[in-house]
């Protein structure tokens, strides 16, 4: 029987971001490709942008590991509006006001925001090397790289930023991010050939120096109201292109976040809220016919 059947969990949501938190810390049990997809399922599940689930620290000084999974199952390095779900959850339960996670793509130190209701997550150093991100193909400047939409001599979007924040992201700069069809594009780009790892595909307008709107589509979750990782990605893009500050706040669909990029270790901060709405347990039908 899946480890997740019958089993406690807390649906939050950062910012509009779906989250499931599940705490299997007392468990040596692994979540599989199909559990994490039989969690989202229509008929009885909980629906979902990022399943986060907390397992057994590997580190000394960390409070958990945290496999991170897209509601199609596939599992992705990090997730900042998952991690202030987690934090918010952690700091509520125990008092703490600072912890340390370890996630696919490393440590991640969190604490306390500015307010009651704010969280801070250290979403660590952006990568830019287009073998980090990764790219099937050299890129020698990632600030822009060659890729668009449409005919060659009108094209739709064009030459996107691309950055890793512990997954791909490539960021189209745009004067308007409502007046694209992001559903339709975003999956051509998302499983365009020069992503090997599929990317998160955001529109974004710089409003000014220290406000950016963006949009996105989630790799292995769809459109979506909020992803952290890319409201942190336009952040990097913008300050690399000089046309915006190091400190800035991200407006999306479903809030807002406030983004720094830290000068004296590169380091990516990201704050903002993190909503409850329910506690519930896995109806263990839904894990029937995983083998």
């Amino acid at each position: 029987m899946s480890a997740l059947a019958n089993h406690a969990f807390a649906k939050m949501n950062g910012i509009g971001n779906e989250i499931v938190v599940v705490d299997l810390r007392d468990s040596k049990a692994q979540v599989s490709a199909d559990e994490a997809r039989a969690v989202a399922s229509p008929a009885g599940g909980v629906p979902y942008d990022q399943l986060m689930v907390l397992q057994p620290p590997r580190l000394d000084g960390t409070e958990a590991f945290i496999s991170i999974y897209n509601n199609d199952g596939s599992e992705a390095g990090a997730c900042g509006n998952g991690m202030r779900c987690v934090v918010r959850r952690i700091f509520e339960k125990t008092g703490q006001t600072a912890a340390t996670f370890q996630t696919r793509a490393g440590l991640l130190n969190c604490w306390q925001g500015p307010a009651p209701d704010l969280y801070t997550v250290d979403m660590g150093a952006p990568k830019f090397g287009w073998q980090d991100i990764p790219l099937a193909e050299e890129f020698r400047d990632t600030r822009y790289i060659e890729l668009q939409v449409g005919p060659i001599d009108n094209p739709v979007l064009h030459s996107p930023s691309v950055v890793s924040m512990g997954n791909p992201h490539a960021v189209f700069w745009v004067d308007d991010v409502n007046a694209y069809d992001l559903e339709r594009f975003g999956p051509l780009l998302e499983n365009h050939p020069i992503f090997p790892e599929r990317a998160n595909i955001t529109l974004a307008h710089i409003v000014d120096r220290d406000h950016i709107t963006i949009r996105t589509w989630e790799r292995g979750a769809g459109l979506t109201r909020a992803c952290g990782s890319a409201a942190c990605a336009t952040a990097v893009a913008a300050a690399r292109l000089k046309r915006a500050n190091r400190i800035v706040e991200i407006t999306l669909p479903g809030g807002k976040l406030g983004i720094e990029w830290r000068e004296r270790d590169d380091h990516v901060l990201m704050t903002g809220t993190a909503d409850f709405e329910y506690e519930g347990r896995f109806d263990p039908a839904l894990f029937a016919s995983v083998a």
